[in-house]
């Protein structure tokens, strides 16, 4: 029964470009660190490259190729100033997946810090209270499971009365709309999908429940791949320009970790502009001037499959990290990842 569920249960996620691909790299090799025994499905539209979706064959055990929907609702989107939210309409596709007969969508800017495989025992559609609105879930994390009864109902559902923000939380919450009141064992805890930003905004409960954390979401405009990384100190800086409240910088610097230790490596042999877009990896830069430079030497031992990161045991001091941004209680131990083939 254990292994059929393995192989009929997965967790999944979108990327709609090479941009958030980055993100889903990093969230699915934290997955594979807390050692999930279920699946890992990605969905990729067309403006993923080749050479990224490379690169995310390698940790994502199956890929899918969907075209885009658009909600088209340019007035609510520009209400939450976050006009590409549009294009998350494309998440409903994930209904699709029936080959699965039950999922766990992650939205590709989470990271997942302990193993939530008890995911798995939630019915649809289980999910995290919004901390903007609290009687609407966040559409970051969420149990369903996959039927085209279901997916073909919410493009209805979409077409007759779009989305009350113009993305996807706003048509999830219109089409699930007894989720507030109908069955409180679908509300899951804030560990399942903690802003990054909690620790600024209530830290009291951070320091008591911070180490139970499961899942970390790095809500707003600003991506960890977008932030700057020191490759001399192994060190993550905020964008001065970042408006709002920051990302923890603990979780950003796991990520980063990760992301280093994992990624950079497995991108051997290819021209790294191909995969990162204008942004992603051309934040990693030098301490002694902190503008982003990227230098030709650098560069070409990427290429060459050769970084100067295996050699240092980020986890140890990032576990340091995470000790003391709750005081001292302890976490779990970080394992490695397992060697992808």
């Amino acid at each position: 029964m254990g292994e059929n569920r393995a192989e009929n249960e997965a967790f999944v996620s979108l990327v709609t470009n090479n941009s958030y691909a980055n993100g889903a790299l990093v969230l699915g090799y934290s997955l594979r660190r807390v050692n999930t025994t279920r699946k890992l499905a990605l969905l990729v539209t067309n403006q993923v490259t080749d050479p990224m979706r490379e690169q995310l064959s390698r940790v994502w055990d199956h890929l899918v190729t969907v075209d885009p929907l658009d909600s088209r609702d340019d007035a609510n989107l520009a209400l939450l100033t976050r006009p590409e939210l549009g294009i998350t309409f494309t998440k409903i596709r994930c209904w699709n997946l029936t080959q699965y007969s039950k999922c766990v969508f992650l939205d590709a800017d989470m990271l997942v810090l302990q193993n939530c495989d008890e995911l798995f025992d939630r019915q649809e559609l289980s999910a995290v209270t919004d901390i903007g609105w609290p009687d609407c879930f966040n559409s970051g994390m969420f149990v369903f499971e996959p039927s085209r009864a279901t997916y073909e109902a919410l493009l209805q559902h979409a077409i007759d009365h779009g989305s009350f923000d113009g993305g996807d939380q706003g048509l999830l919450n219109s089409f699930f709309s007894n989720w507030a009141t109908s069955d409180i064992s679908t509300h899951l805890s804030f560990i399942y999908n903690m802003s990054s930003n909690a620790s600024y905004t209530y830290t009291p409960a951070f320091r008591q429940f911070g180490r139970d954390v499961k899942i970390v979401h790095f809500i707003g405009p600003v991506k960890p791949w977008q932030c700057n990384y020191s490759s001399e100190t192994g060190t993550v800086y905020m964008p001065d320009t970042a408006g709002g409240l920051p990302h923890e910088n603990t979780y950003l610097q796991l990520w980063w970790d990760i992301y280093v230790t994992y990624v950079l490596p497995g991108m051997r042999n290819i021209d790294i502009h191909q995969v990162t877009d204008e942004i992603a990896l051309l934040h990693l830069q030098h301490d002694s001037n902190l503008p982003v430079i990227v230098e030709a030497d650098q560069r070409t031992a990427w290429e060459n499959g050769a970084p100067d990161y295996t050699g240092r045991d980020r986890f140890s001091n990032i576990q340091e990290r995470l000790d003391s941004a709750v005081e001292g209680q302890e976490y779990r131990a970080i394992q490695d990842v397992p060697t992808l083939i």
